[in-house]
């Protein structure tokens, strides 16, 4: 009997049938409010009637036309909409379809262009699990272990997490900052380092906001050494963080912008934005990809920003954010065991620690099952998957907030006590 490989573990239990919005059914009709969106994906919900509508449409059209053969209006509709919504200055855009892919375009992209061989990658980031991707990525051991050699050229320093380290917010970026110098003195010299990878939120390494002041400093060091800064935005692009992209919380201006996720609500379109004077110095035939740019996934952007725009969702992320987060506040006022509640609008993530104020991944792993028990799905993330996330579709409502929770507050209880 021919089955899923068993290395592929489900979060939950639930076999999916349809979903609406923020809500999934089983195939027993059970409903489940869904704050997964599929990690971050399903960004105007799930089968949003405009997607839906433009990607039936597509099919009715034209499927596959690849786009180093043929081009095709999907993906030329797209470039002109991604123009609006992009950081000023990055006009040409190269598609592939998973955030790894676009990781691997976007260092690549920043080896030819700078003529440098290392890239530095700050702790507890995550960026894929294809080979240069998960050379780069930090944030558990389970993406890069047991494949080696890994990629070269990699090199690491301090993320700001004042969580981990246990000190102030300001005591985190003087010690990052400082390290990075260190790194750039000791290890990889500004003469050989080609690019700054970074999250503006730590996705898989905890849920972890960056601050202005340490993209600053990524900024002016790059700007001194000629060094580029690429902005990660996979997970917290498209208005999951409560603006349109992570990094506008910060007010920092990346060379290299990378997204995917919430792009094309659900289905595969990933894309790096670079000037078109950085763009052209990619060598001739190294970009490409037999299904990048697909038209049906395209015509789902377009979609996509489209919803976006025309539902105000972006400032709905940022309203229902507040509300999330304080809700999830007063539950973890009443338990020593969550020591954290914290994040970027509707990408909040709680963190468990035991009594010794070590990261409790079990609990965490606990709560989060018996929420799904009671009909609320959650991940978790961290380095000892101790944070419990939650990250709806954006076009969450009041009261779907509000009964996530209190599902979560009775699930906290039921773990905490029992």
């Amino acid at each position: 009997m021919t089955e899923l490989s068993p290395m592929l573990k489900q979060a939950t239990g639930v076999l999916a049938a349809r979903g609406e919005g923020v809500l999934l059914f089983d195939e027993a009709d059970r409903r489940y409010l869904d704050f997964t969106a599929g990690i971050g994906v399903t960004s105007t919900g799930h089968c949003h009637p405009r997607v839906v509508e433009a990607a039936q449409r597509q099919v009715g059209t034209l499927i596959h036309a690849q786009y180093t053969t043929v081009m095709h209006r999907p993906m030329l509709t797209l470039v002109e909409r991604l123009g609006e919504v992009l950081p000023a200055g990055l006009d040409r855009l190269f598609f592939a379809n998973s955030g790894s892919e676009a990781v691997e375009a976007a260092l690549r992209l920043s080896r030819q262009a700078t003529g440098r061989p290392n890239v530095v990658v700050f702790h507890g980031g995550f960026h894929g699990r294809t080979v240069a991707a998960a050379s780069m990525t930090t944030s558990g051991t389970k993406f890069r272990s047991g494949f080696s050699p890994l990629m070269a050229g990699v090199h690491i320093a301090p993320f700001p997490d004042p969580t981990h380290y246990g000190w102030p917010v300001e005591q985190a970026t003087d010690f990052a900052l400082t390290q990075l110098d260190y790194l750039l003195q000791t290890v990889t010299s500004p003469a050989d380092t080609a690019a700054f990878v970074v999250e503006p939120v730590l996705g898989e390494g905890g849920y972890v906001p960056a601050n202005e002041r340490f993209l600053a400093g990524l900024r002016q060091r790059a700007d001194e050494h000629g060094i580029l800064l690429v902005v990660d935005e996979v997970q917290t692009g498209f208005g999951r963080t409560g603006k349109f992209w992570g990094h506008d919380h910060f007010a920092v201006r990346p060379d290299i912008l990378i997204t995917a996720k919430g792009l094309a609500s659900g289905f595969p379109l990933s894309a790096i934005a670079a000037s078109e004077e950085l763009m052209a110095k990619a060598w001739p035939g190294s970009q490409g990809g037999t299904y990048g740019g697909n038209a049906v996934a395209c015509a789902a952007a377009v979609a996509t920003l489209d919803v976006i725009r025309d539902e105000g969702l972006v400032d709905n992320s940022a309203q229902r954010g507040t509300q999330l987060r304080h809700g999830l506040s007063l539950v973890a006022d009443k338990y020593d065991e969550i020591t954290d509640v914290r994040g970027l609008g509707l990408m909040i993530g709680n963190e468990f620690r035991d009594a010794a104020g070590k990261p409790d991944g079990k609990l965490a792993a606990a709560a989060q099952q018996e929420a799904a028990r009671r009909g609320l799905l959650l991940l978790t993330c961290g380095a000892w998957g101790q944070v419990v996330r939650f990250i709806p579709a954006l076009v969450v409502d009041a009261d779907q907030v509000d009964e996530a929770v209190g599902i979560w507050a009775d699930a906290v209880s039921a773990v905490v006590s029992g």
